[in-house]
């Protein structure tokens, strides 16, 4: 084995360093030092995040594609974004979270929280890096296991760990699923390689019907696809809001990502006579039953439970376009979520830091006596909502014209559908408005000042939102890396 295919991994290998400096400092510094822990995870993580951002720029050669270990990893342009817009993301997370684990109850195990959350990252890396089943299913169980750790971090609380219970079992028999489809597929192919295996299986038989109905619903328990999405509520509900927040994007973005790849590259040939179909009817229950479930939520963490699981369903008609318009518009989308829902769970964890307060009556005013939040959080319903001229109305605008690029009428009902539904997100989403805004009733939460690191993330979201709606050149960028390595990429 020659080693120095690891180098090809320069994200991976980079995000290793991060964990074993946190690793090491959280081991071995002295106990006073202790407390500088979540605010130099979030330094190194930064200081990471902003190197391979600008690396493009002065080694355009660590970008162009490359592969390891006889072709199992893959690594190109798009890839190397879409990391890069995950790290936005977990850094975000991660400046959020330093109240939440610098308190009382959390102060011993805040070194665990930090390196449990990049060893999941690590994992996510290598899914949407893979070209074989293996490697594949190493990376979606180095993401899920950890999380499940983090799902129950609060050990006082019995919520937490009855979330971190139903996300285990959950993981466990998604993952079984996933692997028994997977079995199938190497009867059928008799390898694990994403491109032999579209190679090797050139016709229809029931078994690859099968086979690709539990590779759809392994993928789907993990993006909270109906009729797979039961344990996302109550998770989100139980696990500390700083998990939630990480569990509804990061581990969202890349799975879907991962998704792509892998119907793109191994399945593509029966698009259209088999897995079209059962995606077009996820799409659709997703879409639908999130925003209908969401209508009836008055605890504000099982709301964007149900909102986010709605989100899936518009980010996989990227992956129903199965082009490279459907991948663009899929990352910027991504993107876009990424700043919209984080900013909206800043708030909820400012508010529940200092109150304890989640129900959406709690809301009732909050423009009162704490403006900010409540602008802030207005902010965030109006881009999750898709309404212009913010950064959501085009996430959406891109996704559905891609979704529709191929002209056929299904794919026309299948976007009109979506539409409606977005009219009634937008109902639903105003309902946290007008009881911020509008309701007259006398303002339940007091007014409080967040913590300097609460107000740091949540200004990084809004500006994301602003910027992402007034400038085309972010989804300009990531077209050219798409369309330039799209190939590469499958």
């Amino acid at each position: 084995m020659d080693y120095s295919q690891f180098l090809v991994m320069s994200q991976e290998i980079g995000l290793v360093a991060v964990f074993l400096l946190i690793f090491l400092f959280d081991t071995f510094a002295p106990r006073k030092a202790l407390g500088a822990t979540a605010s130099l995870a979030c330094v190194l993580f930064a200081a990471f995040t902003i190197v391979n951002i600008c690396l493009p720029c002065f080694r355009p050669e660590a970008v162009e594609p490359q592969s390891a270990f006889g072709g199992m990893y893959v690594t190109n342009k798009a890839l190397f974004m879409i990391k890069n817009i995950l790290n936005v993301g977990v850094l975000i997370v991660l400046i959020q979270s330093i109240k939440w684990v610098n308190s009382p109850d959390q102060i011993m195990r805040r070194g665990e929280f930090f390196e449990l959350l990049l060893v999941t990252l690590f994992g996510m890396y290598l899914m949407m890096s893979s070209r074989h089943f293996l490697t594949f299913i190493i990376g979606l169980e180095s993401a899920s296991l950890p999380l499940a750790a983090m799902v129950a971090f609060e050990k006082k609380k019995y919520e937490s760990h009855e979330a971190a219970i139903k996300y285990l079992l959950t993981a466990v028999f998604s993952s079984a699923i996933l692997l028994m489809g997977i079995s199938f597929v190497y009867a059928l192919s008799g390898s694990l390689y994403f491109a032999d295996i579209a190679e090797s299986i050139v016709e229809e038989c029931p078994l690859l019907v099968v086979a690709l109905a539990f590779v759809l619903a392994g993928v789907g328990f993990k993006l909270s696809l109906v009729p797979f999405h039961l344990w996302t509520a109550d998770v989100y509900q139980g696990a500390p809001t700083s998990v939630t927040s990480y569990l509804s994007v990061i581990s969202k973005g890349a799975t879907a990502i991962a998704a792509f790849i892998i119907f793109a590259l191994a399945f593509e040939q029966f698009y259209v006579p088999i897995w079209y179909w059962m995606l077009y009817a996820l799409i659709i229950l997703t879409i639908t039953i999130g925003n209908l479930f969401a209508i009836r939520q008055k605890n504000m963490k099982r709301f964007l439970a149900f909102s986010s699981i709605s989100q899936a369903g518009y980010i996989m008609l990227g992956l129903i376009a199965g082009s490279p318009d459907g991948l663009t518009s899929m990352m910027y989308y991504i993107l876009v979520y990424i700043f919209s829902n984080l900013a909206a769970f800043g708030v909820i964890q400012a508010i529940e830091n200092n109150t304890g307060k989640l129900s959406m009556d709690d809301y009732n005013g909050l423009y009162k006596t704490n403006p900010m939040l409540s602008v802030t959080m207005m902010l965030a319903m109006f881009s999750l909502a898709g309404i212009p001229p913010f950064a959501g109305f085009f996430s959406k605008f891109f996704i559905f014209r891609a979704a529709v690029e191929p002209g056929t009428m299904s794919l026309y009902i299948l976007v009109l559908i979506a539409l409606i539904n977005t009219i009634v997100s937008l109902f639903y989403y105003l309902l946290v408005v007008k009881a911020m805004f509008i309701k007259p009733d006398e303002p339940v939460i007091a007014r409080f000042r967040s913590a300097t690191s609460e107000r740091i993330g949540m200004w990084i979201c809004v500006a994301g939102i602003i910027i992402l709606g007034l400038a085309s050149c972010f989804y300009s960028d990531i077209a050219a890396a798409v369309n330039d390595g799209f190939a590469s990429l499958l």
